[in-house]
C-alpha cells in the first residue's frame, strides 16, 4: 500500500519537525511544548484527539473508510538528561537535555504515518490509534496511557500494536530487524543500604564494619546469578554505584550500593530477585549488620508476539527489500516500556538503523551518548514502515476467513 516514495513529499516538513523537537527537548511525563508541536503537526487531519490527564500525551484515532478492527502505533516523545555534544546545527538549546535516544525522530515519524494513512483513509479496513507517549525513559508513560484507555481509544480493544526504535549505531541506515519472543530485557533497579556500627580504623573488632559486607555482597551476587539462573535464560546483575565512608582511618556506619538487574523471562526475573535478596540478607546476617533493600521493578520483558513479529518481518521486507531486513538472532539487554502494551495486546517492536552517512555503525556513538547522531532520512523510513504495518494489518484482518 505504501512505499518510501509515498513519504518523500513529506520529508522536508517531517525533518523540520524533528529538528524543532530536537532543539527543545523535554523530560519525563510533562512535555507541554512537545505536545503542542504534535497537535500543530496533526491539525487538519481527520483525527479524534484525546489528551492525557496524568501526562502530556496525545492519543489520535483515525477512522477507516471500511469496517474492521483497530491497530495501534506508538511513538515516544521524551528526551534524556544529557548535555549534547553532537555538533549538529540543530543541537539542543536546553542545557543538560538532549534527544540522545532518537525519540524526536520517533515522534516526527508517527506524525508522518498519520498523514500517510489519513490520505488513504477510505481504503483502510478499520481504525488506527496513534499513541504519542511521554515518559518512556524510566517514567512508565506507557503504563499510564494504558490506565487512561489508549488501548480502547477506538471504542474496542486494539487487535495489534507496533512500535519501532531507531539506533545511531550497530545497524546501517535503512536496515530493519525484528524477532519473535523476548526482544528487550526486564529492568530493575536495586538500592542496598547496609548499617553497622562505626569506629576507628585501627580497631575494627570494636565496630561492625559495613564495608567488607558490601564488598562480599557485590562479588557474591555474580556467583548467585551463575548458580541460580539457567544459562539459556540469562540474567545480568551489574553494580554501578558504591559508596562508603569519608576517610581511610574511619569505619563508617553505613555503606550503600545500587545495581541494575536485567532478565529475559518472568521465570528468570523471579529467580534472580529471590536470589538477590536471599544473598544480600544472608551476608548481612553473617557479618552482624543490618540491611535495607529497595528493589524497584521498572519495566517488564518486551515480548514480540510470534505471529505479529513474522508479519512485521514480511512488511519490513516489502518496504525496504529483503536484503535490508533480518531476524535478530537474540534479544538486547536494554529495556522499553512498550512492554506494558505488549503484555495487553499482541504486537511487535522493530529496530531500525539510522546511522548517518560516512560513519561506521560498529564504532559510531550509541543511543544515549552525548555524541549520538541520527540520519534525518530515517524519519521517512520509519513513517512508511509504521503506516504500512497499520494498513497491512487491517487488510490482513479483512481477508481472514470468518
Amino acid at each position: 500500500m505504501f512505499e518510501r516514495a509515498d513519504a518523500l513529499a513529506l520529508e522536508d516538513s517531517l525533518v523540520r519537525l524533528r529538528h524543532a523537537l530536537h532543539r527543545q527537548p523535554e523530560l519525563g511525563l510533562e512535555l507541554p511544548r512537545t505536545q503542542q508541536a504534535v497537535l500543530d503537526a496533526l491539525a487538519g487531519l481527520p483525527l479524534e484527539i484525546g489528551l492525557g490527564k496524568q501526562l502530556t500525551s496525545v492519543t489520535a484515532v483515525l477512522r477507516g473508510g471500511r469496517p474492521g478492527p483497530a491497530v495501534l502505533l506508538r511513538g515516544d516523545m521524551d528526551a534524556l538528561p544529557v548535555q549534547e555534544d553532537s555538533g549538529v546545527p540543530y543541537a539542543s538549546e536546553v542545557p543538560g537535555r538532549m534527544h540522545a535516544c532518537g525519540h524526536d525522530l520517533h515522534t516526527a515519524a508517527l506524525v508522518g504515518a498519520a498523514r500517510l494513512l489519513a490520505a488513504r483513509r477510505e481504503e483502510l479496513a478499520g481504525d488506527v490509534v496513534f499513541m504519542f507517549q511521554p515518559g518512556e525513559e524510566g517514567m512508565g508513560g506507557a503504563r499510564l496511557m494504558i490506565e487512561e484507555g489508549v488501548l480502547d481509544a477506538a471504542g474496542t480493544r486494539v487487535a495489534a500494536a507496533y512500535a519501532l526504535h531507531v539506533t545511531s549505531a550497530m545497524l546501517p541506515a535503512g536496515v530493519a530487524t525484528v524477532r519473535p519472543g523476548p526482544v528487550l530485557a526486564a529492568s530493575d533497579e536495586v538500592t542496598v543500604r547496609v548499617t553497622g556500627a562505626g569506629g576507628h580504623g585501627s580497631s575494627p573488632h570494636a565496630a561492625k564494619d559495613p564495608v567488607p559486607a558490601v564488598c562480599e555482597m557485590v562479588t557474591a551476587l555474580q556467583t548467585m546469578v551463575t548458580r541460580t539462573v539457567d544459562i539459556f535464560d540469562p540474567a545480568v546483575v551489574t553494580v554501578g554505584s558504591l559508596h562508603a565512608g569519608s576517610a581511610g582511618n574511619v569505619i563508617p556506619e553505613h555503606a550503600e550500593f545500587v545495581a541494575t538487574v536485567r532478565s529475559f523471562s518472568d521465570e528468570a526475573h523471579a529467580r534472580v530477585r529471590s536470589g538477590f535478596e536471599r544473598t544480600v540478607r544472608g551476608i548481612a546476617a553473617a557479618h552482624g549488620v543490618a540491611v535495607d533493600i529497595d528493589y524497584r521493578e521498572n519495566y517488564p520483558v518486551t515480548v514480540n508476539d510470534p505471529a505479529e513479529a513474522a508479519f512485521a518481518l514480511r512488511t519490513a521486507r516489502a518496504v525496504f527489500g529483503a536484503g535490508q531486513v533480518f531476524e535478530a538472532p537474540r534479544p538486547m539487554a536494554g529495556s522499553e516500556d512498550f512492554s506494558y502494551v505488549l503484555r495487553e495486546v499482541p504486537g511487535a517492536y522493530v529496530g531500525l538503523g539510522a546511522c548517518p552517512p560516512g560513519r561506521d555503525p560498529m564504532t559510531a556513538p550509541m543511543n544515549h551518548s552525548a555524541q549520538a547522531v541520527y540520519d534525518d532520512r530515517a524519519v521517512v523510513d520509519a513513517a512508511v514502515l509504521l503506516a504500512e504495518l497499520a494498513a497491512g494489518r487491517l487488510q490482513f484482518a479483512a481477508e481472514e476467513p470468518s
